[in-house]
């Protein structure tokens, strides 16, 4: 069984497919923590209304560095596997991504390597205007760069003409999840 751990700052939907994928046991896997840098973040509640422990840590004060060797050792506490980021609105620190090295995923809204480096909406109005024909999203191991580590799922969908940013967005969220499934059960038979 393969132990992870979220890091999110937002809702967590794609962690309601994780969650439901494990509890119909199509994952054999367990999610032991989840954390966030923001207390009021909804991915802290819906952990909590599935009896996963939910840690925020507060940011204020700290470098990236501070704030990172914290979660770490929540992390080495727990003994995960691998950490999922999920919405999580902060660049890891180098330490972090040296330790964590091939076991931290981050999925982004896009078939990467197009429209690297965006964030949530800001993706969806770059694909519009971009004219392409089809989106996606890509979970990939985070290493030092802006979206730039090796692609380890994606799942496509088609643009339709009178597509929106929202449509788009909601479209391109649920393949978030089918992706994450799919990404941690390449990870798990690999057995790292």
């Amino acid at each position: 069984m393969t132990r992870l751990a979220i890091l999110g700052s937002t809702k967590g939907t794609d962690m309601q497919a994780i969650i439901d994928a494990i509890a119909k046991k199509e994952l054999d896997a367990s999610i032991e923590i989840v954390i966030s840098n923001k207390n009021n973040a909804y991915i802290l509640e819906r952990a909590r209304k599935h009896n996963i422990e939910a840690i925020y840590i507060s940011q204020k004060g700290k470098t990236r560095e501070e704030f990172d060797q914290e979660a770490m050792k929540i992390l080495d506490k727990k003994n995960i596997d691998l950490v999922l980021l999920i919405g999580y609105m902060r660049f890891l620190s180098k330490e972090f991504v040296s330790k964590w090295r091939g076991r931290v995923m981050n999925v982004h809204p896009s078939l990467l390597p197009a429209f690297a480096g965006g964030m949530d909406a800001n993706v969806h109005e770059e694909v519009l205007k971009s004219g392409a024909k089809e989106t996606g999203c890509t979970i990939h191991f985070v290493d030092e760069g802006a979206d730039t580590g090796p692609i380890i799922a994606q799942k496509k969908c088609k643009i339709e003409p009178n597509e929106t940013i929202e449509s788009l967005k909601t479209k391109v969220q649920k393949l978030e999840g089918e992706a994450f499934i799919e990404a941690i059960s390449k990870i798990a038979l690999r057995r790292f």
